[in-house]
């Protein structure tokens, strides 16, 4: 019974991966259609991270669903009804970021360690806490969102180790990976929109 349930444990993996990488390489590219990838890639996670007792993070995926149904929205129309570009986040953005951590891990924290069986409450919060503020940061489409889903990722790693979620783990380094060339990415077309608004100006 149980290897049965870590076979389809490990089968969903690799469906949710083959997704999710997709839907992290189109937003890479700046590719909108990233957000319907994600979707699905989502739908799977919450069922073997269930399975899993990784409780934070299924809350996190439910975040995720919200931001991407947003997200996709938003940088369709924006608040100007047309396509959001690609920006640095000010002062206040950085402050909404930042609370959004803050906030998430002190509420993450305690509703694990006293009302959850987790055996690891502080570590699958603050990987929560990085990811919640980078996902918001993707969705109002900031550049420093690729920063804030590393730091996650790097707490991740060890913890879907930990877990023996071996190929998620292997999944969040790539994105660890990837995450490191959008930011490269953004930066340029950044820069190169820059460019263009200055001669058109």
């Amino acid at each position: 019974m149980i290897t049965e349930l870590l076979s389809q444990l490990t089968l969903l993996q690799w469906v949710g991966t083959l997704f999710g990488v997709t839907q992290v390489l189109l937003a890479r590219k700046n590719n909108i259609n990233n957000y319907l990838f994600g979707i699905v890639s989502i739908l799977i996670s919450l069922w073997v991270l269930y399975q899993s007792k990784l409780y934070a993070d299924i809350l996190l995926n439910l975040y995720y669903l919200v931001m991407s149904i947003y997200g996709w929205f938003y940088w369709k129309m924006g608040k100007k009804k047309k396509e959001t570009p690609i920006s640095y986040a000010n002062k206040k953005e950085h402050k909404v970021a930042l609370g959004i951590v803050l906030g998430c891990f002190l509420l993450m924290a305690y509703w694990l360690s006293t009302h959850t069986n987790s055996d690891v409450p502080y570590w699958d919060a603050i990987a929560c806490a990085f990811a919640w503020a980078g996902m918001w940061l993707m969705a109002k489409r900031k550049i420093e969102n690729w920063v804030y889903l590393n730091l996650s990722n790097i707490i991740s790693i060890p913890l879907l180790i930990y877990k023996d979620l071996y190929v998620y783990a292997g999944l969040t380094t790539f994105l660890f990976v990837v995450a490191i060339s959008g930011y490269i990415k953004w930066k340029k077309i950044i820069k190169n929109e820059t460019k263009h608004d200055y001669r058109t100006a």
